[in-house]
């Protein structure tokens, strides 16, 4: 638009109500709306030629439109500018904490921005996804959302002694490397509920059905997981699994009856096993103390007899030795020692003389009782101490010489022993 146009600054005072019809307007800036309006129709002037004729169809009295090539270019430039202001501002784009931006130039990966506000050249140069590599995902296998919704084609899996059984689990992962995550698997969260399929069905398969729905359930849940995760790694997918939870084991509908039943079963049994073991354990320790204490009995007894046989095989010999020596002394002293031996364990003797028929009795047992009362008299000490080895080394019996009672000074004790002989008689 020129400065000289007519239109520049008019505030509606056309008609020159209380200003001179020659006289210029007061200046002032441009109407917006005026000036924008004003380009509309000179654009349209351009390209519409019957916008340049009589002024019929329309148009009125309206004058003819005069090109200006400043003007157009004017506001052609300023236009550009604004577009090309938005077209800069599109870039901005703002990165959470939980985020990772990934910027793509004509498609194809290029870097990587942290969290935060960044810039990338516009579209259809740049573009951008933002991932979350924070947040937990969690995929369920076997069932959807609770664990009455089964899916069996999933659940059902074949263990190595060719049971059928129900297994749900669930598996939860998160992000390690956003670039492989997007760009190396089309869709990597059914990649991930695959993977997770097929390494529980490979575990399970090789275990035995028992051992799956009891006491292996956590080794199944951390082999499954070691496994998914080096399948994962293999095929790139930037995901790292953080647990693998075994939320159900259990047979099949249909023969869960008869699997209670053999459960039951096989607790009778480990509770019978139990209760066997536990009587072993409390009869063997007193069998094996018994046997062990025979046997140290036994060495024992075996230890003493070997060394009385040696004591007395040396006695022998040393008794030998002396008999050799003096023949007559040495079966004096065995004949005597063997007679007080025996008189040491009897309490009556009787003494038959050879050729007569009187019967000598002697009650050992009346004479000790008698010699222990003389002891415990404090008048008879002296010749009360000597009556028990008198008594006791008084008669011999020899086959030479018939026996004979030596009386002994003693007026009690003579008297004592002619009543004993009187009864006798």
């Amino acid at each position: 638009m020129s400065l000289n146009d007519p239109q520049w600054g008019n505030r509606g005072n056309d008609s020159g109500g209380g200003n001179n019809g020659n006289k210029r307007p007061n200046q002032g800036p441009p109407d917006l709306e005026a000036l924008w309006r004003d380009l509309n129709r000179r654009l349209s002037g351009m390209f519409d030629k019957k916008g340049r004729g009589s002024g019929d169809g329309g148009g009125g009295n309206r004058p003819p439109v005069e090109f200006n090539p400043k003007f157009l270019g004017g506001g052609i430039s300023l236009l550009v500018g604004l577009v090309l202001l938005a077209w800069l501002a599109s870039g901005f784009y703002i990165v959470d904490a939980s985020q990772r931006g990934l910027v793509l130039q004509f498609g194809k990966y290029k870097e990587s921005t942290q969290s935060g506000l960044n810039w990338r050249l516009p579209y259809p140069i740049q573009s951008h996804e933002l991932v979350n590599i924070s947040g937990v995902r969690t995929l369920e296998i076997g069932y959807r959302s609770s664990e009455k919704n089964k899916v069996l084609k999933e659940a059902l899996m074949l263990t190595f002694d060719e049971n059928i059984i129900n297994i749900q689990f669930a598996v939860q992962y998160i992000l390690k490397d956003p670039v492989d995550y997007i760009f190396n698997n089309r869709t990597p969260d059914e990649a991930v509920m695959q993977v997770a399929e097929t390494a529980i069905r490979e575990i399970v398969g090789k275990s035995r059905m028992d051992f799956v729905l009891y006491e292996g359930r956590e080794q199944i849940a951390v082999n499954a997981q070691s496994l998914m995760q080096e399948i994962l790694d293999r095929y790139k997918t930037g995901i790292l699994i953080s647990k693998v939870t075994m939320q159900n084991a259990q047979p099949p509908e249909q023969v869960q009856a008869a699997f209670d039943d053999a459960v039951k079963a096989s607790q009778d049994r480990e509770r019978q096993k139990n209760e066997g073991q536990a009587y072993a354990n409390d009869v063997i320790p007193k069998a094996r103390g018994t046997a062990s204490r025979l046997l140290q009995e036994a060495d024992g007894y075996k230890q003493r007899v070997i060394a009385t046989s040696e004591g007395d095989a040396s006695r022998f010999k040393q008794i030998n030795t002396e008999y050799a020596k003096a023949p007559e002394v040495t079966r004096t002293r065995m004949y005597l020692e063997t007679m007080q031996q025996v008189y040491s364990s009897t309490s009556k003797v009787f003494v038959d003389a050879k050729g007569q028929s009187n019967l000598l009795y002697l009650p050992l047992d009346k004479l000790m009782q008698a010699a222990g009362a003389v002891v415990a008299s404090p008048a008879s000490v002296g010749s009360s101490a000597e009556m028990p080895a008198q008594v006791r080394s008084g008669p011999v019996v020899s086959n030479d010489t018939p026996p004979q009672v030596v009386e002994r000074p003693d007026t009690r004790s003579r008297e004592t022993l002619r009543s004993r002989d009187r009864e006798t008689r």
